[in-house]
């Protein structure tokens, strides 16, 4: 008598093929349960077994609320006095992008005021955005700047989206980081949305300041990374 093949088994050797052929690849996110019980004509439980045996292989992981995705390698970011996200994305050898969420210009905050040395009642532009690689989202941000001294700094980043670029075209040739602070955070219910991972997922959380050549602020930054896409590295540079 010949033993056959547990289907749950078959189902993994399918997803596994499919995935070795790149039709889907890192980071995708799988089709849910419903649709490939459908697919292989079996019940959820079998597709879940065969998810199950996956995951423990490291081939996939289950993000509660987001749905199965196709495990990658995360991205070694560089945290130094350079800190220069397009830089550091080509470093690792992915394609970055940025995408702009929010451009403001506003009254700064108490903190704000304090991280920049502005005086009572300055204007700062806000620039909030999400930070992808290879199309895919690592990191949400949000960069505050002093709106006097670069007047038209958000119709720059509109064009450019990189801050890099948008401040030297505002005249600013070159600046450095000179403090990083990171701490552990929950992703909230509109990260996890952004993030495409699971509500309070894990996030690291940078703050950092940035100032020019005279050690002047022009930039403090909040970033969220995706704990699991993203591996902060200390950097001299």
């Amino acid at each position: 008598m010949t033993n056959r093949t547990p289907v749950w088994k078959a189902i993994a050797t399918e997803i596994r093929g499919e995935i070795a052929n790149g039709i889907y690849r890192e980071g995708d996110k799988l089709p849910t349960e419903a649709v490939l019980a459908a697919r292989f004509g079996v019940n959820r439980h079998t597709v879940r077994h065969a998810m199950s045996a996956l995951a423990d292989e490291g081939l996939v992981i289950s993000r509660r609320g987001a749905g199965v995705f196709v495990a990658s390698t995360p991205t070694d970011y560089p945290i130094g006095r350079r800190v220069r996200f397009h830089q550091n994305l080509r470093a690792a050898g992915r394609t970055p992008a940025k995408k702009v969420l929010l451009l403001d210009t506003r009254a700064a905050l108490e903190a704000e005021h304090e991280a920049l040395h502005l005086s009572e009642g300055a204007l700062v532009h806000v620039y909030e955005g999400l930070s992808l690689a290879e199309g895919r989202p690592i990191a949400l941000f949000r960069s505050v700047f002093p709106a006097d001294r670069f007047p038209d700094l958000l119709n720059h980043i509109k064009e450019e989206t990189s801050v890099t670029s948008a401040l030297a075209l505002s005249g600013l040739s070159d600046y450095t980081r000179t403090s990083t602070r990171v701490n552990a955070k929950l992703a909230s219910a509109t990260q996890a949305l952004h993030l495409q991972i699971s509500e309070h997922a894990p996030l690291l959380r940078t703050i950092s300041i940035n100032a020019d050549r005279d050690g002047i602020p022009i930039e403090v930054g909040r970033t969220w990374f995706a704990g699991d896409k993203v591996t902060l590295t200390l950097s001299d540079a």
